[in-house]
């Protein structure tokens, strides 16, 4: 037997437990939770819902949706009015990278593309603003028992028009 043969046949029988792993590790997950934006004016906040799917353990995509639910107050100065601004809705796609840290522990880095609707609202009059953005961040999810979890998130939203929001999450995590 040459050195290369059993080269390659040392290397196929230390990849059969890696295979095996990757494929009883669940490969879907579903991720609920709160979700903090800010974008320098104005602190919004939203429930955020994600769907993911891991195509490699170590990479996947997911498609990520968000309603308003906590809006912002600001006065107007002309007659002492106020108003709010409104998360209306959020929406967006990510490729993901993971990193696995132990059994029950793993990072992510995602990139993807998203939009977003703002209203805002004066005295009955409601301006509606939709931008399209870049975004891009990172987080890490804790496993408890190796299918529900917590997962924290940081990701920044580069909008066409020049502005940027960051955002932060909390979610429940679960994979099927």
């Amino acid at each position: 037997m040459t050195k290369t043969t059993l080269t390659a046949l040392v290397a196929a029988c230390a990849l059969v437990p890696v295979a095996a792993h990757a494929q009883s590790e669940s490969r879907t997950y579903a991720t609920l939770g709160y979700t903090a934006v800010e974008t320098g004016e104005v602190d919004l906040g939203a429930v955020t819902g994600r769907f993911g799917y891991k195509v490699l353990p170590w990479v996947g995509a997911e498609l990520e949706a968000g309603v308003g639910v906590e809006d912002e107050s600001f006065d107007f100065s002309i007659g002492g009015s106020s108003g709010t601004f409104e998360l209306k809705h959020d929406v967006a796609a990510y490729a993901v990278a993971f990193l696995p840290l132990g059994e029950h522990f793993e990072a992510h880095a995602r990139i993807g593309y998203g939009t977003t609707k703002i209203e805002s609202s004066v005295v009955g009059v409601s301006v509606r603003q939709e931008g399209e953005s870049f975004n891009y961040g990172v987080g890490a999810s804790a496993f408890l028992d190796g299918w529900n979890g917590v997962r924290a998130d940081w990701t920044r939203r580069d909008f066409q028009d020049g502005g940027e929001a960051d955002t932060w999450s909390v979610s429940y995590v679960r994979r099927f």
